[in-house]
C-alpha cells in the first residue's frame, strides 16, 4: 500500500476512533435523551457523572480513555515501518505515527463528525494516550488532578492543570532530574500542544472559574470535610 494512503487511513480511522460519542450513545440508547440538553450540555464524563450518576460516569469515562490508547495501538496493525515523509526526529517511525494518531483521537472527540463537530473536552481521550506514551507523566497529572479536585470540587480545573502538568512533568525530569528521555524535544512539544487543544476546549470553564459560576462538586471536596 501506498505510505501516504496508509497514513491517511491512520489518521481517518484514529479521528473516527476519537470521535465515537460515547456519553450521548449511553444516553440516548439507555434513558431515552440527548446528554446535550442536561447538565452542562457537555458530552464529557463529568457531565454524564453528574446527570447519570457514578457507575455511567465511569462507563463513559473508561470508554473515552480506551479511545485514546485504542487509537496508538492499532497504529501496531496498520503501519509497516515505511514513512510518506523524511522523519527528522529521534524517534522511530511508528512512534511519531502513534503520536499523530493519537492527537487525532483527541482532535475527534473534542470535534465529533458524529455530533455535529461538537464533542468533550478530551481529558479521557488525551489519558488513554498518554497512559500509551508517557505513563510517568500522566501519572503524576493524575494526582495533581485528584489533588484539586478534593481540594476545590472543580473536575474542569483539575483537568487544565492536569493537562499543562504533563508537558512540566517531562520538562522537570529532562532537565533537572537528568533522566534520559528519547526523543524529549518531540515528545515535550506534542504535549503543548495537546495541552493548549485541552485548554482551548475547556474555555468556556475558564471563563465561569473567573466569574465564580463554574460547577462545583461538593461531595468530592474531602479536603474540606475533613477540616471541619
Amino acid at each position: 500500500m501506498d505510505p501516504v494512503l496508509r497514513l491517511v487511513i491512520i489518521i481517518v480511522q484514529s479521528y473516527i476512533i476519537g470521535s465515537i460519542p460515547s456519553a450521548l450513545i449511553v444516553s440516548k440508547s439507555f434513558f431515552g435523551f440527548d446528554i446535550r440538553t442536561k447538565g452542562s450540555g457537555n458530552m464529557g464524563s463529568t457531565n454524564v457523572f453528574r446527570v447519570l450518576g457514578w457507575k455511567w460516569g465511569l462507563v463513559v469515562q473508561i470508554t473515552d480513555i480506551l479511545k485514546g490508547f485504542t487509537a496508538v495501538g492499532l497504529v501496531a496493525y496498520f503501519f509497516d515501518s515505511t514513512m510518506p515523509f523524511v522523519n527528522a526526529t529521534p524517534f522511530e517511525d511508528a512512534t511519531v505515527v502513534k503520536m499523530i494518531a493519537g492527537l487525532c483521537a483527541v482532535v475527534g472527540h473534542i470535534w465529533s463528525v458524529f455530533a455535529g463537530f461538537k464533542g468533550g473536552k478530551g481529558i479521557n481521550t488525551s489519558v488513554g494516550l498518554l497512559i500509551a506514551m508517557a505513563p510517568v507523566e500522566v501519572a503524576v497529572a493524575a494526582g495533581v488532578f485528584l489533588l484539586l479536585v478534593f481540594a476545590s470540587g472543580y473536575v474542569s480545573l483539575g483537568s487544565i492543570v492536569a493537562a499543562m502538568v504533563v508537558p512540566g512533568t517531562m520538562a522537570f525530569r529532562y532537565n533537572i532530574l537528568g533522566v534520559e528521555i528519547e526523543g524529549y524535544d518531540v515528545l515535550v512539544h506534542s504535549f503543548i500542544v495537546l495541552a493548549l487543544l485541552v485548554i482551548y476546549a475547556h474555555r468556556s470553564n475558564v471563563r465561569r472559574l473567573l466569574a465564580g459560576t463554574e460547577n462545583r462538586f461538593t461531595k468530592l471536596m474531602l479536603f474540606n470535610r475533613s477540616s471541619r
